[in-house]
């Protein structure tokens, strides 16, 4: 999501604002009504009512704070953009998580990029075939508070299958000898001074990633925002990116309220996507423990087949995501801010 508005506190969180017009408030007899507000791009903002502020601060890499929003319940947001919100993860993890897990033939081991927040970890854990999930995430400050406020993930923090882990996921990876069947990237978006964009580089996806994948094996990536508008930012080239690097690449999206945008993803494997639409709500039934809220088989044939703006761009892309020319979402990090 966007920028935050440039009105800062001290330690350079965007202000919260208090505003009495009826224009701003909730209600037209509502005395006050606390905002926060986010910069998408430079002509366009996108406004939440508060209940309160749990949290606020900058730890050593990302600025972070936990809102308890009036229409999206607690929601978490680093370096100015929200990263997901209470009312409606379920359809950006679910996505994010799902679809690989369905198209391999039998998933037990899972290395999770970032997903510091635990939900990415709680949908992997609903596969009766996991035996081990690895998360590795460099912000000990982030696990440490969705720990503690985000309890729909306590069980997935506490599960024996979970191997927590404090560092560079790039690093990580690099000097682990095991091999996944899924790597999953749970990352925040690409900006300018962020800790995440090396991380959706053609050298850390040749180099380090797809040597960790076991045959079969699947990766699978947030990637950004796939709107009308918006999908340029950084989804086609990131699709671009793995084709360069996999036989075979997935992209879908699917709308996330929150957002106030379409949302991708992309697959990518050196084995072939196939699966009927039948065998893929079998696999749900027999593989994953509850009801999964958003994802079957004719959703995720849906969120697949993309429109012909954005089919036709990703057709056309040419651009190779590096670290020379990466392309940022709008907006900056703490390092950025701090040069």
């Amino acid at each position: 999501m966007g920028e935050a508005v440039e009105i800062m506190f001290g330690n350079g969180f965007p202000e919260i604002h208090k505003d009495t017009s009826p224009i701003q408030t909730l209600h037209s007899n509502q005395q006050d009504c606390h905002w926060y507000e986010e910069t998408i791009d430079d002509d366009l903002k996108w406004s939440f009512a508060l209940n309160s502020v749990l949290h606020k601060g900058t730890s050593e890499y990302q600025e972070i704070a936990l809102l308890d929003t009036k229409r999206f319940g607690k929601v978490l947001v680093i370096d100015g953009k929200m990263q997901s919100a209470e009312r409606d993860e379920f359809i950006y993890h679910e996505c994010l998580i799902h679809p690989a897990l369905l198209f391999h033939p039998n998933p037990k081991t899972v290395f999770i990029m970032g997903g510091g927040e635990g939900s990415a970890a709680r949908e992997i854990l609903k596969h009766k075939t996991i035996e081990k999930v690895v998360m590795c995430d460099i912000d000990q400050e982030v696990v440490d508070f969705c720990r503690r406020f985000l309890t729909v993930n306590s069980d997935a923090f506490c599960n024996k299958k979970l191997e927590l882990v404090i560092k560079d996921a790039k690093a990580e990876l690099e000097k682990r000898e095991e091999k996944f069947d899924i790597i999953v990237g749970d990352l925040a978006d690409p900006v300018e001074g962020g800790p995440c964009y090396q991380l959706y580089t053609k050298s850390f996806y040749q180099n380090i990633l797809k040597p960790k994948l076991n045959p079969n094996g699947i990766f699978v990536t947030q990637a950004g925002p796939a709107g009308i508008f918006t999908h340029k930012e950084v989804f086609t080239s990131i699709y671009n990116t793995l084709k360069h690097v996999f036989k075979y690449v997935k992209a879908y999206t699917a709308h996330v309220p929150s957002f106030a945008d379409t949302w991708g993803w992309v697959m990518a494997s050196d084995q072939e996507f196939e699966i009927e639409v039948n065998e893929m709500d079998r696999r749900i039934d027999e593989r994953v423990k509850g009801e999964l809220m958003y994802l079957n088989a004719p959703s995720f044939l849906s969120a697949a087949t993309l429109n012909k703006t954005i089919s036709l761009a990703l057709e056309k892309e040419t651009e190779v995501y590096s670290e020379e020319n990466a392309r940022f979402i709008h907006g900056h990090g703490v390092a950025y801010r701090h040069t």
